[in-house]
């Protein structure tokens, strides 16, 4: 998993969040997150257009975000609205393993580009018994 495809990456249209601080860039995001709450009835969800408009949740992505230390939530969180796009729109095929920690889940990492031409992943968790996927992260590539 550790190699990330950099071929054939969907092209972003909206722009990442903006913001000088954690504080002003996470009220945005959850200004975002909230819209999308509203939307649905009970727990938050967008379809998925790869996975033929099955519903993705956040369960994980805030908990996953706030393990992290205040300058990565801060970058992850700037990609909010470009991984939401993602989810929604693209049709190009994630890499998708296993997961180590648990058989029992895979994982599919999409990658996408920027206005500005970055790379970014993300990444969503399935649970193989259930069918159930998660949003679980956006992050940025590092280039080598």
């Amino acid at each position: 998993m550790n190699k990330i495809p950099k071929e054939n990456p969907y092209l972003a249209k909206s722009g990442l969040l903006k913001g000088t601080n954690l504080k002003e860039i996470g009220k945005k995001a959850m200004a975002e997150f909230r819209e999308i709450e509203r939307r649905t009835k009970r727990k938050a969800y967008i379809k998925s257009a790869y996975f033929n408009k099955q519903k993705v949740f956040f369960d994980y992505f805030w908990d996953h975000l706030n393990q992290k230390r205040k300058r990565e939530r801060k970058t992850r969180l700037k990609l909010f609205n470009v991984a939401i796009e993602v989810i929604k729109n693209s049709k190009n095929p994630p890499v998708s393993v296993d997961n180590p920690a648990n058989r029992n889940e895979t994982l599919h990492r999409f990658i996408g580009v920027t206005k500005n031409g970055k790379l970014f992943c993300v990444q969503i968790k399935e649970d193989k018994k259930k069918g159930n996927k998660y949003f679980m992260s956006a992050f940025w590539v590092k280039n080598k």
